[in-house]
């Protein structure tokens, strides 16, 4: 029943809607790749882009966890000639409509490499695998096959872009060690507002805390509040990070929580000083790429701990 419902949507949308999408910046000479998150828009351009078109169904900078699909999303998705999406849930109710078009980057995943973390009571699988560098370039890998079985004609450039980025990621991760070394063992957690940082944390060893849980738009409990409040008191940290799509005032209660126990923690946020978590940053800002937001993050984060 679920596939014949979708199958008249997707039908409406293609009789309806796909006659309205706008062509601008369009190259009628390329193909169309949509892609769900800025995380994939990046890596499609690094492996591909001067050789389609690339269209971007959740805008950089937005919350993926909040965001509700629009009808010219569904036209994106209809109209185009490769789909390509994270997978692990990540894209919530559009999910059923991309597993049915499109191809997820976390298709070769194995059971073992993929996170699980608790919410309200229950076992769920932890989607944000790009903290993972060894994952994001197995994706990274599948996308190229994508790109590739989408266009032959460019399959020995798109194979020399995927080796060169898989190089540049090998460099960052070999960065990223020898920066997070200058972090003293005693001072190496890491708190943020809800669990994006998982796989970052198991990858570099370095312990999260994280009292929102998965949801950004769930409210903090106060037991949760407490517990972060006590941890952060007893292992005096020096600071705690918003992110660039939370709330900060959700970090300003743990420091004013903080302070009612005689402990003054710093909350590391407002403009370029928060950590990209679900999202890369819109064009032309810090934190557009990959590389760079994951540069970003990991200076951030040893300058305010070290």
């Amino acid at each position: 029943m679920k596939r014949k419902i979708l199958a008249i949507i997707l039908l409406v949308f293609t009789l309806v809607g796909c006659n309205n999408i706008k062509k601008e910046d369009i190259d009628e000479s390329k193909k169309i790749v949509t892609v769900t998150t800025s995380f994939l828009y990046d890596m499609v351009d690094q492996l591909a882009g001067e050789y389609v078109n690339r269209r971007l169904i959740i805008p950089a900078g937005e919350d993926p966890h909040l965001y509700v699909a629009k009808p010219r999303d569904l036209e994106k998705i209809l109209d185009t000639d490769l789909l390509l999406y994270h997978g692990l849930h990540f894209e919530g109710k559009m999910s059923e409509v991309l597993e049915q078009r499109g191809y997820a980057a976390s298709e070769n995943f194995k059971s073992e490499e993929v996170g699980t973390m608790q919410e309200d009571g229950s076992e769920i699988i932890d989607p944000h695998f790009w903290f993972n560098i060894d994952l994001y370039k197995k994706a990274t890998e599948s996308v190229s096959k994508r790109l590739i079985e989408l266009l032959p004609e460019h399959k020995k450039e798109i194979e020399n872009n995927t080796l060169n980025y898989l190089k540049e990621l090998d460099d960052l991760d070999e960065e990223n060690k020898k920066l997070l070394s200058e972090i003293p063992e005693d001072r190496r957690f890491l708190i943020t507002p809800h669990d994006a940082f998982n796989y970052f944390s198991r990858y570099y060893n370095m312990p999260v805390l994280a009292p929102q849980g998965m949801s950004t738009d769930s409210e903090v409990a106060n037991k949760e509040i407490q517990s972060t409040v006590d941890f952060i008191v007893e292992n005096k940290i020096k600071a705690i990070f918003a992110e660039s799509t939370t709330d900060p005032a959700r970090m300003d209660k743990l420091k004013e929580a903080a302070l009612s126990k005689n402990f003054d923690v710093k909350v590391v946020k407002g403009d370029d000083n928060e950590l990209f978590s679900d999202s890369l940053a819109p064009s032309g800002e810090i934190g557009d790429t990959y590389i760079s937001m994951y540069r970003h993050n990991v200076k951030l984060i040893v300058d305010n701990l070290k």
